[in-house]
């Protein structure tokens, strides 16, 4: 029975692995790997952004405020959770951004959980000098430089 259970702290736990509790990316034989669904414990500091839109997005994202002040972006739509408990839910074929308007914790579960959705290297902007790198499946995020997300390039011109 032991080898199928795992008991954990989210706030250890995520610290460890840039929030991510759960999905494809966790080890065979572990039984936090799953193909069907991502559990995420993000911890945000103040003015921390998604680097990049998620486009194309082929999965359903449930985001759960625990503390905090949280936007999230979506084509042409705002929304922000600020008391303990809102959330927001969106589809397949919603792209989508963030923004941590004040130190926040948040609950993210996706699924199914499909790899792809990381911010690759070229992507990001240069490394501040002693910034730890990134691991292949995590979010890049980066400081608010007083503006909001822009909205994703579109998906329909051409």
């Amino acid at each position: 029975m032991g080898e199928s259970v795992y008991v954990g702290n989210a706030g250890a736990d995520g610290a460890a692995d840039a929030g991510w509790l759960l999905g494809h990316f966790k080890p065979y034989g572990d039984p936090r790997h799953s193909e069907d669904v991502e559990i995420k414990w993000g911890v945000h500091p103040a003015g921390e952004e998604r680097a990049a839109w998620v486009t194309g997005e082929r999965r359903t994202a449930l985001l759960v405020l625990i503390s905090g002040r949280f936007r999230v972006e979506l084509p042409g739509r705002s929304v922000l959770l600020e008391r303990r408990g809102d959330y927001v839910v969106w589809g397949r074929g919603v792209d989508h951004s963030w923004v941590a308007e004040e130190e926040s914790v948040v609950l993210t579960v996706r699924w199914p959980s499909v790899p792809g959705y990381a911010v690759t290297q070229a992507d990001e902007p240069p490394a501040r000098p002693g910034a730890r790198s990134p691991r292949a499946d995590e979010p890049l995020a980066r400081p608010v430089r007083g503006h909001r997300a822009t909205a994703p390039p579109s998906t329909l011109d051409g």
